[in-house]
């Protein structure tokens, strides 16, 4: 049965950074808007906000804030999400980076106003390469940053604090969710095979189908199209530490690219949470 609480419309799209979020965002778009052109990457908030963006906090405290201020902002959370839910529609999307967790008290997610949440995982290892990229850190410090509980995004001019904590306590925080139901979708399957994949998370998030609409969505959200828009235009979330932001999309390629040290190193401490998910033999 439909949930009878018309704020419960919150379908979070979670993931840990570099793993996926923002193309699963860009098909979301695409499918969600249907158009006889790609969305382009500007337009993105149009469907799903984040939920470390500074403007909603000034709004719901009706005047300046200092988004540096992490017990006002954690103050501020559940106004702002009551607030993303107040126009009572069926969904509403929203990206997210942090953990499933408390932080001062306060419960990141709340369960009365969460409908579902799209947790999508990515292999650590490759992962870890965009990770170093976007963030611009060796790829042994990059590796030691994942594997620590108090590993942030820390609050800038236009973002509050992310709460990511070490990589494997963000999948297992999510993927054993109890308050809420959660997809996981793993990137590589979505690489694979888009069409099953994107078609489990339409239909888990009661979205209807139609095969033309999927078969278009998923062609204006491929790698190739958005590094074109990319060079064309630019695209607002590139780190100032990276060239780009849509890099290759593969898969594997750690197995080139990274130190054998590291590789061990992510291994032995994650090793558990990977061979869970299918990364490890």
């Amino acid at each position: 049965m439909p949930d009878k609480d018309p704020y419960k419309n919150i379908v979070w799209l979670a993931s840990y950074p570099k793993s996926g979020n923002t193309w699963l965002r860009v098909f979301l778009a695409n499918y969600l808007f249907n158009t006889d052109r790609p969305i382009p990457l500007d337009q993105l908030h149009r469907v799903a906000l984040g939920d470390a963006h500074a403007g909603p906090y000034r709004i719901v405290a009706k005047g300046s804030i200092n988004p540096a201020d992490e017990v006002a902002m954690l103050a501020l959370r559940p106004a702002v999400l009551k607030a993303i839910t107040a126009n009572k529609s069926d969904i509403n999307l929203v990206k997210t980076h942090n953990q499933n967790t408390r932080v001062n008290c306060v419960q990141l997610f709340p369960a009365n106003l969460t409908k579902l949440a799209v947790y999508i995982i990515r292999n650590p290892l490759d992962m870890l390469l965009s990770y170093a990229d976007h963030y611009g850190l060796p790829v042994a410090t990059a590796a030691e940053a994942i594997s620590s509980p108090s590993n942030m995004v820390v609050p800038g001019s236009n973002n509050v604090a992310q709460y990511l904590g070490n990589w494997s306590d963000h999948v297992l925080s999510w993927t054993r969710a109890r308050d809420f139901p959660v997809l996981t979708l793993r990137y590589e399957d979505a690489k694979d095979d888009p069409k099953a994949t994107f078609t489990k998370m339409l239909r888990r998030m009661g979205v209807p189908l139609d095969d033309a609409r999927l078969e278009r969505a998923i062609e204006f959200s491929s790698f190739g199209e958005l590094r074109k828009q990319e060079d064309e235009k630019g695209f607002a979330e590139k780190s100032d530490h990276a060239d780009r932001f849509f890099r290759s999309g593969e898969s594997g390629r750690w197995r080139t690219e990274l130190p054998a040290e590291v590789v061990e190193r992510v291994c032995t401490l994650h090793g558990r949470v990977m061979k869970r998910h299918g990364y490890l033999p």
